[in-house]
Protein backbone atom coordinates (compact mmCIF):
# COMPACT_ATOMS: atom_id res chain seq x y z
CA UNK A 1 0.00 0.00 0.00
CA UNK A 2 2.99 2.54 -0.28
CA UNK A 3 3.00 5.25 -3.60
CA UNK A 4 2.54 2.81 -6.06
CA UNK A 5 0.15 0.35 -4.80
CA UNK A 6 -2.37 3.41 -3.73
CA UNK A 7 -2.31 4.63 -6.67
CA UNK A 8 -2.99 1.41 -8.32
CA UNK A 9 -5.50 1.09 -6.30
CA UNK A 10 -7.45 4.52 -7.30
CA UNK A 11 -6.87 3.39 -11.03
CA UNK A 12 -8.70 0.47 -10.33
CA UNK A 13 -11.31 2.04 -8.41
CA UNK A 14 -11.82 4.76 -11.16
CA UNK A 15 -12.31 1.59 -13.78
CA UNK A 16 -14.90 0.51 -11.43
CA UNK A 17 -13.42 -2.59 -9.82
CA UNK A 18 -13.78 -3.41 -6.15
CA UNK A 19 -10.06 -3.18 -4.40
CA UNK A 20 -8.53 -5.04 -1.46
CA UNK A 21 -5.78 -2.74 -0.52
CA UNK A 22 -3.22 -5.20 1.42
CA UNK A 23 -0.21 -4.52 3.60
CA UNK A 24 1.35 -6.13 6.56
CA UNK A 25 0.81 -3.09 9.06
CA UNK A 26 -2.37 -1.91 9.84
CA UNK A 27 -1.30 1.75 10.30
CA UNK A 28 0.34 2.11 7.29
CA UNK A 29 -2.90 1.01 5.14
CA UNK A 30 -4.96 3.41 7.39
CA UNK A 31 -2.34 5.99 6.45
CA UNK A 32 -2.71 4.63 2.62
CA UNK A 33 -6.79 5.29 2.92
CA UNK A 34 -6.54 8.72 4.26
CA UNK A 35 -4.25 9.33 1.50
CA UNK A 36 -6.24 8.07 -1.59
CA UNK A 37 -9.32 10.00 -0.09
CA UNK A 38 -7.71 13.44 0.16
CA UNK A 39 -6.10 12.99 -3.60
CA UNK A 40 -9.64 11.93 -4.79
CA UNK A 41 -11.47 15.14 -3.14
CA UNK A 42 -8.52 17.19 -4.24
CA UNK A 43 -8.70 15.43 -8.11
CA UNK A 44 -12.38 15.64 -8.34
CA UNK A 45 -12.47 19.76 -6.64
CA UNK A 46 -9.52 20.35 -9.80
CA UNK A 47 -11.69 18.28 -12.70
CA UNK A 48 -9.47 15.56 -12.95
CA UNK A 49 -10.63 12.50 -11.08
CA UNK A 50 -10.78 9.68 -13.14
CA UNK A 51 -13.42 7.75 -14.37
CA UNK A 52 -17.23 8.64 -14.61
CA UNK A 53 -18.06 7.90 -10.82
CA UNK A 54 -17.69 10.50 -7.87
CA UNK A 55 -14.50 10.60 -5.85
CA UNK A 56 -16.85 8.59 -2.68
CA UNK A 57 -18.32 6.30 -4.77
CA UNK A 58 -14.89 4.83 -6.43
CA UNK A 59 -13.61 5.47 -2.34
CA UNK A 60 -16.07 2.92 -1.69
CA UNK A 61 -14.57 0.52 -3.42
CA UNK A 62 -11.28 0.50 -1.63
CA UNK A 63 -11.33 -2.04 1.40
CA UNK A 64 -8.13 -3.08 3.10
CA UNK A 65 -6.33 -6.18 4.72
CA UNK A 66 -3.64 -7.56 6.80
CA UNK A 67 -4.29 -10.95 5.70
CA UNK A 68 -3.07 -11.99 2.17
CA UNK A 69 -5.48 -15.00 1.97
CA UNK A 70 -8.54 -13.22 3.21
CA UNK A 71 -7.64 -10.22 0.22
CA UNK A 72 -7.45 -12.02 -2.83
CA UNK A 73 -10.35 -14.17 -1.96
CA UNK A 74 -12.41 -13.87 -4.95
CA UNK A 75 -9.46 -12.01 -7.11
CA UNK A 76 -9.37 -12.31 -10.60
CA UNK A 77 -6.18 -9.90 -10.73
CA UNK A 78 -3.71 -9.07 -8.53
CA UNK A 79 -0.87 -6.82 -8.63
CA UNK A 80 1.81 -6.78 -6.32
CA UNK A 81 3.85 -3.49 -5.14
CA UNK A 82 6.41 -4.42 -2.57
CA UNK A 83 9.77 -2.87 -3.20
CA UNK A 84 11.96 -3.83 -5.71
CA UNK A 85 13.61 -6.65 -4.06
CA UNK A 86 14.20 -9.52 -5.73
CA UNK A 87 13.85 -12.17 -2.72
CA UNK A 88 10.64 -10.11 -1.25
CA UNK A 89 8.91 -10.46 -4.50
CA UNK A 90 9.65 -13.85 -4.90
CA UNK A 91 8.64 -14.86 -1.31
CA UNK A 92 5.01 -12.89 -1.87
CA UNK A 93 4.28 -14.76 -5.05
CA UNK A 94 5.46 -18.01 -3.17
CA UNK A 95 2.43 -17.40 -0.84
CA UNK A 96 0.04 -16.46 -3.78
CA UNK A 97 1.02 -19.38 -5.83
CA UNK A 98 -0.55 -21.56 -2.79
CA UNK A 99 -3.14 -19.93 -2.30
CA UNK A 100 -4.45 -18.72 -5.48
CA UNK A 101 -7.06 -20.84 -8.20
CA UNK A 102 -6.03 -20.89 -12.21
CA UNK A 103 -8.33 -18.01 -13.10
CA UNK A 104 -6.68 -15.27 -11.28
CA UNK A 105 -3.65 -13.02 -13.10
CA UNK A 106 -0.57 -13.22 -10.49
CA UNK A 107 1.03 -9.56 -11.61
CA UNK A 108 3.96 -7.68 -10.94
CA UNK A 109 4.51 -3.63 -10.68
CA UNK A 110 8.17 -4.04 -11.33
CA UNK A 111 9.98 -1.79 -13.32
CA UNK A 112 13.36 -4.08 -14.03
CA UNK A 113 13.43 -7.48 -12.34
CA UNK A 114 12.24 -9.96 -15.32
CA UNK A 115 9.41 -12.50 -15.05
CA UNK A 116 12.11 -15.52 -15.65
CA UNK A 117 13.61 -14.38 -12.26
CA UNK A 118 10.34 -13.83 -10.62
CA UNK A 119 8.08 -16.43 -11.67
CA UNK A 120 10.02 -19.66 -12.49
CA UNK A 121 9.19 -23.01 -10.64
CA UNK A 122 5.75 -21.62 -9.47
CA UNK A 123 2.57 -23.93 -10.12
CA UNK A 124 1.08 -20.98 -11.95
CA UNK A 125 3.19 -19.92 -14.22
CA UNK A 126 1.53 -19.63 -17.00
CA UNK A 127 -0.91 -17.31 -14.87
CA UNK A 128 1.45 -14.89 -14.13
CA UNK A 129 2.65 -12.00 -16.19
CA UNK A 130 4.90 -8.55 -15.57
CA UNK A 131 2.65 -5.41 -15.76
CA UNK A 132 5.33 -2.14 -15.08
CA UNK A 133 3.64 1.23 -14.84
CA UNK A 134 5.21 4.68 -15.26
CA UNK A 135 5.26 6.39 -11.78
CA UNK A 136 2.59 7.75 -10.91
CA UNK A 137 0.32 5.00 -12.67
CA UNK A 138 -2.65 7.48 -11.75
CA UNK A 139 -1.36 10.23 -14.25
CA UNK A 140 0.76 8.63 -16.53
CA UNK A 141 -1.07 5.68 -18.90
CA UNK A 142 1.71 3.48 -19.76
CA UNK A 143 1.95 -0.10 -18.88
CA UNK A 144 4.81 -2.08 -20.06
CA UNK A 145 2.77 -5.81 -20.23
CA UNK A 146 5.93 -8.79 -20.22
CA UNK A 147 5.51 -12.44 -20.22
CA UNK A 148 7.44 -15.01 -18.76
CA UNK A 149 8.64 -17.57 -21.33
CA UNK A 150 5.52 -19.98 -20.20
CA UNK A 151 2.88 -17.77 -19.59
CA UNK A 152 -0.21 -18.68 -21.17
CA UNK A 153 -1.44 -15.87 -24.08
CA UNK A 154 -4.38 -15.66 -22.40
CA UNK A 155 -2.76 -14.33 -19.65
CA UNK A 156 -1.43 -11.14 -22.05
CA UNK A 157 -4.74 -11.13 -23.64
CA UNK A 158 -6.63 -10.21 -20.46
CA UNK A 159 -4.45 -8.52 -18.64
CA UNK A 160 -4.01 -6.19 -22.10
CA UNK A 161 -7.59 -5.71 -21.85
CA UNK A 162 -7.87 -4.99 -18.36
CA UNK A 163 -5.68 -1.93 -18.44
CA UNK A 164 -7.29 -1.01 -21.69
CA UNK A 165 -10.56 -1.09 -19.79
CA UNK A 166 -9.29 0.94 -16.64
CA UNK A 167 -7.75 3.73 -18.93
CA UNK A 168 -4.45 2.72 -19.08
CA UNK A 169 -2.12 3.09 -22.33
CA UNK A 170 -0.88 -1.18 -22.31
CA UNK A 171 2.07 -2.29 -24.65
CA UNK A 172 3.00 -5.95 -25.06
CA UNK A 173 6.41 -7.28 -25.29
CA UNK A 174 6.94 -10.26 -27.10
CA UNK A 175 10.07 -11.39 -25.19
CA UNK A 176 11.17 -10.58 -21.72
CA UNK A 177 14.66 -7.75 -21.78
CA UNK A 178 16.71 -6.24 -19.17
CA UNK A 179 14.85 -3.07 -18.53
CA UNK A 180 12.28 -3.36 -20.72
CA UNK A 181 11.52 -0.78 -23.40
CA UNK A 182 10.59 2.23 -21.31
CA UNK A 183 13.65 1.76 -18.75
CA UNK A 184 16.01 1.07 -21.80
CA UNK A 185 15.00 4.28 -23.53
CA UNK A 186 14.90 6.27 -20.35
CA UNK A 187 18.25 4.94 -19.27
CA UNK A 188 19.99 5.98 -22.87
CA UNK A 189 18.58 9.63 -22.67
CA UNK A 190 20.11 9.76 -18.79
CA UNK A 191 23.31 8.69 -20.32
CA UNK A 192 23.82 11.01 -22.69
CA UNK A 193 22.52 13.40 -20.61
CA UNK A 194 24.81 12.94 -17.94
CA UNK A 195 28.07 12.71 -20.64
CA UNK A 196 26.97 16.54 -21.60
CA UNK A 197 26.92 17.63 -18.44
CA UNK A 198 30.12 15.65 -17.30
CA UNK A 199 32.18 16.87 -20.53
CA UNK A 200 30.31 20.66 -19.91
CA UNK A 201 28.96 20.84 -22.84
CA UNK A 202 25.64 22.57 -21.01
CA UNK A 203 24.81 23.04 -17.69
CA UNK A 204 22.42 20.56 -15.77
CA UNK A 205 19.64 23.08 -16.22
CA UNK A 206 19.68 23.71 -19.40
CA UNK A 207 19.99 20.02 -20.30
CA UNK A 208 16.76 19.15 -18.98
CA UNK A 209 15.24 22.50 -20.54
CA UNK A 210 16.44 20.76 -23.66
CA UNK A 211 13.83 17.91 -23.14
CA UNK A 212 11.36 19.79 -21.78
CA UNK A 213 11.04 22.51 -24.02
CA UNK A 214 12.39 20.91 -26.79
CA UNK A 215 12.12 16.53 -27.50
CA UNK A 216 9.28 16.40 -24.49
CA UNK A 217 7.24 18.47 -26.04
CA UNK A 218 6.67 16.19 -29.41
CA UNK A 219 7.22 13.09 -27.48
CA UNK A 220 4.17 13.81 -25.68
CA UNK A 221 2.66 12.99 -28.36
CA UNK A 222 4.43 10.96 -31.19
CA UNK A 223 7.24 8.87 -30.61
CA UNK A 224 10.70 8.39 -31.79
CA UNK A 225 9.67 6.37 -34.99
CA UNK A 226 6.66 8.61 -35.84
CA UNK A 227 8.82 11.89 -35.48
CA UNK A 228 11.54 10.62 -38.31
CA UNK A 229 8.58 9.42 -40.74
CA UNK A 230 7.17 13.06 -39.99
CA UNK A 231 10.88 14.96 -40.28
CA UNK A 232 10.92 13.39 -43.74
CA UNK A 233 8.81 12.38 -46.68
CA UNK A 234 8.62 8.66 -44.39
CA UNK A 235 10.85 6.79 -42.58
CA UNK A 236 12.51 5.38 -45.91
CA UNK A 237 13.49 8.56 -46.62
CA UNK A 238 14.63 10.24 -43.34
CA UNK A 239 16.85 7.11 -43.43
CA UNK A 240 18.38 7.97 -46.45
CA UNK A 241 19.05 11.69 -45.43
CA UNK A 242 20.05 11.04 -42.02
CA UNK A 243 21.68 8.23 -41.65
CA UNK A 244 25.12 8.99 -42.27
CA UNK A 245 25.21 11.45 -39.59
CA UNK A 246 23.46 9.75 -37.07
CA UNK A 247 26.15 7.35 -36.71
CA UNK A 248 28.37 9.97 -37.14
CA UNK A 249 27.08 11.42 -33.77
CA UNK A 250 26.53 7.90 -31.88
CA UNK A 251 29.72 7.02 -32.82
CA UNK A 252 30.91 9.48 -30.70
CA UNK A 253 28.69 8.76 -27.64
CA UNK A 254 30.97 7.70 -24.38
CA UNK A 255 31.09 4.82 -21.96
CA UNK A 256 28.19 4.18 -19.95
CA UNK A 257 28.62 6.25 -17.14
CA UNK A 258 29.83 5.73 -13.52
CA UNK A 259 27.22 7.82 -12.28
CA UNK A 260 29.01 9.04 -9.15
CA UNK A 261 31.67 11.48 -8.14
CA UNK A 262 32.59 14.94 -9.56
CA UNK A 263 29.72 14.66 -12.25
CA UNK A 264 27.39 13.69 -9.78
CA UNK A 265 27.97 16.34 -7.12
CA UNK A 266 27.68 19.19 -10.03
CA UNK A 267 24.08 17.77 -11.30
CA UNK A 268 22.74 16.96 -7.64
CA UNK A 269 24.09 20.78 -6.96
CA UNK A 270 22.10 21.72 -9.73
CA UNK A 271 19.02 20.43 -9.02
CA UNK A 272 18.78 20.77 -4.80
CA UNK A 273 19.64 24.38 -6.33
CA UNK A 274 15.97 24.20 -8.31
CA UNK A 275 14.37 21.98 -6.03
CA UNK A 276 15.95 21.85 -2.18
CA UNK A 277 16.06 18.19 -0.69
CA UNK A 278 13.64 18.84 2.03
CA UNK A 279 10.79 16.69 2.29
CA UNK A 280 7.57 19.40 2.23
CA UNK A 281 9.52 21.53 -1.07
CA UNK A 282 10.09 17.76 -2.92
CA UNK A 283 6.03 16.92 -2.24
CA UNK A 284 5.07 20.13 -3.66
CA UNK A 285 7.05 19.71 -6.62
CA UNK A 286 5.88 16.55 -7.17
CA UNK A 287 2.25 17.56 -6.81
CA UNK A 288 3.47 19.90 -9.53
CA UNK A 289 4.06 17.69 -11.45
CA UNK A 290 1.10 15.64 -10.80
CA UNK A 291 -1.22 18.31 -11.98
CA UNK A 292 1.11 19.05 -14.82
CA UNK A 293 0.46 15.25 -15.95
CA UNK A 294 -3.01 15.58 -15.19
CA UNK A 295 -3.20 18.53 -17.39
CA UNK A 296 -1.70 16.74 -20.06
CA UNK A 297 -3.60 13.97 -19.93
CA UNK A 298 -6.74 15.83 -20.04
CA UNK A 299 -5.46 17.85 -23.03
CA UNK A 300 -4.20 14.56 -25.00
CA UNK A 301 -8.14 12.76 -24.20
CA UNK A 302 -9.68 16.37 -25.75
CA UNK A 303 -7.25 16.07 -28.74
CA UNK A 304 -7.69 12.39 -29.49
CA UNK A 305 -11.88 13.44 -29.38
CA UNK A 306 -11.61 16.09 -32.01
Amino acid sequence: SGLIGRSWAMVFAAGGFKVKLYDIAQQQLTSALENIRKQMKEMEKSGFLKGSSSAEQQFALISVCTDLKAAVEGATFIQECTPENLELKKKIFGQLDLIVGDNVILSSSTSCLLPSKLFTGLKHVKQCIVSHPVNPPYFVPLVEIVPHPETDPSTTERTYALMKKIGQSPVKLNREIEGFVLNRLQYSVISEAWRLVGEGVISPTDLDLVMSDGLGMRYAFIGPLETMHLNAEGVANYCERYSEGMKLVLNTFGPVPEFSGEIAQKVNQAMSEKIPVVPKVLDARRKWRDECLSGLAKLKTQMKSN
